[in-house]
């Protein structure tokens, strides 16, 4: 083998490095940059699910207030019906 020939082999070796090595370097990148991302969605579905349980425990709250003034005025409603009812 010439110097020329040796020398043509290590500029394709270099070439095939660059040419593999560089989409692998973006590609390692974007996964870092997706994984990144991802944690961050976790810990914000983290954060809804908990002000969302929060809110559902307003809510129901809030429903059961409703209930105890509801069954009061039928209560009553039906204490006065029966006054009506007795005169």
């Amino acid at each position: 083998m010439t110097e020329w020939e040796v020398f043509g082999v290590i500029v394709a070796l270099i070439g095939f490095v660059i040419a593999i090595g560089t989409p692998i370097l973006k590609l390692n990148t974007s996964i870092t940059k997706l994984i990144a991302r991802i944690s961050a969605l976790d810990e914000n579905i983290d954060e809804l699910t908990e002000r969302n349980r929060k809110s559902h425990e307003r809510i129901w709250e809030h429903n059961d207030k409703q209930d105890e003034k509801l069954n009061n005025h039928e209560t009553r409603i039906a204490i006065l019906e029966k006054k009506e009812e007795g005169k």
